[in-house]
């Protein structure tokens, strides 16, 4: 059995996300993001586009700028209608606690010969008042970088050229250990893990056999139970715990080999003596025990994205899962979508970013804690959700304006 690790507050934290001409993302800028952000709308108002950005980013690193681009249908689909120039996306991060922030620009642009990195450059302000200092900086596949621990004006930069203009350099470069900075930023990217769990995925019959994290459709589920009973038993029945607590008279999971090689996950309720097993459990204890096993996994991405946790769940219980996923945001950054206000209820109004269309069609954002009276309802019990509905949050009724401030209908 293994050792639990303490909660690890030292990993890498997005505080800004800026995007231009992406999709309906025309111009947005998000700052102050929290260890748990989440993106409130109704359909059409860009929540699902502001998480396809984190995708798209994590799939240049992992499968290549040209498959990430094909798949969303190059700029034909991708760009902002009627804009032109690149996309452009900028995260500024921090790696640690109290250590400066870095800022990642990636514009991507598009030619007869296909997709291109237009300007990629990682810089940092390491001591006040000093001018923010580029240590990587490309265009079009040819650049320099500057390597070390703590790379300043005064060390030595180093001309590069990728083999292709496709190519990120941070990705590139980011494999060498000389350049520590780089390295961190793509290790972090490439260990993002965004969720695209569906209860029906979760009923299957894998090959036996533990597997240490869940996957992005939650296929694995059985694997990962294996897992935790083997190795993390603790962790297990916490999680056990956590899910009768949420799910009535749910006595035990477990996770059996059969005799083919394949792994059965059961679930047994009380009073009956035998399990049922999972493709005849229901939705909602199936999803909800996915979400448990990725937000206590024993050694967490450092970075995880939920898209509309809310379907296939009870809504009595996304309150609760509004609370998973806040003490989970101690070893991992969350960002999440959603249009149900039952989930919102369970968090604070800096966490909360509310997206609408503004009369171009463009998605803009803003941060509740920043609207009018909100913060004074809150603090007198009222419950966020309740006031997105009950149209407080200065865009009206949330259904009826498609979340559009009154003021641009006019």
């Amino acid at each position: 059995m293994k050792v639990l690790k303490q909660a690890d507050n030292t990993v890498p934290r997005i505080e800004f996300l800026s995007v231009q001409n992406y999709r309906a993302l025309k111009n947005i800028e998000l700052k102050n993001l929290t260890p748990l952000t989440v993106f409130l709308g109704p359909n059409g108002s860009g929540k699902s586009t502001i998480f396809d950005v984190f995708a798209f980013l994590s799939e240049c690193f992992s499968v290549g700028l040209r498959k990430a681009w094909d798949k969303r249908g190059r700029f034909k689909e991708l760009r902002t209608r009627g804009q032109d120039g690149p996309i452009v996306i900028e995260i500024k991060y921090r790696e640690k606690p109290k250590t400066p922030v870095i800022t990642y620009h990636l514009a991507i642009d598009e030619d007869s010969k296909g997709p291109f990195v237009a300007e990629e450059w990682l810089s940092w302000v390491r001591k006040a008042p000093a001018y923010p200092f580029r240590f990587l900086n490309f265009k079009k596949g040819s650049g320099e970088v500057v390597s070390g621990d703590e790379p300043d004006a005064t060390a030595e930069r180093i001309e590069e050229s990728l083999e292709s203009r496709e190519m990120l350099a941070v990705n590139t470069l980011g494999q060498f250990t000389k350049h520590p900075r780089v390295s961190a930023l793509r290790r972090f990217i490439t260990g993002w893990y965004l969720s695209y769990l569906t209860a029906d995925n979760t009923r299957g019959t894998p090959d036996a056999g533990p597997q240490e994290r869940l996957s992005y459709d939650g296929d694995n589920l059985p694997n990962v139970i294996q897992y935790l009973k083997e190795q993390y038993p603790d962790r297990l029945n916490e999680i056990l715990k956590i899910l009768s607590a949420r799910i009535p008279r749910l006595e035990r999971v477990d996770a059996e080999p059969m005799p083919n090689g394949q792994l059965l996950l059961q679930i047994k309720d009380a009073p009956f003596e035998r399990p049922i097993l999972s493709k005849f459990a229901s939705d909602g204890t199936l999803k909800m025990l996915a979400y448990l096993t990725l937000l206590h996994d024993p050694e967490p991405p450092q970075l995880i994205g939920i898209e509309e946790p809310e379907n296939q769940l009870h809504p009595r219980l996304l309150v609760g899962l509004a609370e998973e996923c806040r003490k989970s945001a101690a070893s991992s950054q969350l960002m999440i979508t959603t249009h149900s206000p039952h989930f919102v209820s369970g968090i604070n109004p800096k966490e909360l970013w509310i997206l609408y269309r503004d009369r171009n069609g463009y998605t803009q954002a803003k941060n509740a804690a920043a609207m009018q009276g909100i913060k004074g309802f809150v603090n007198a019990g009222a419950s966020l959700g309740d006031l997105w509905m009950e149209g407080h949050f200065e865009f009206g009724d949330p259904l009826r304006n498609s979340g559009a401030p009154e003021t641009d209908k006019k």
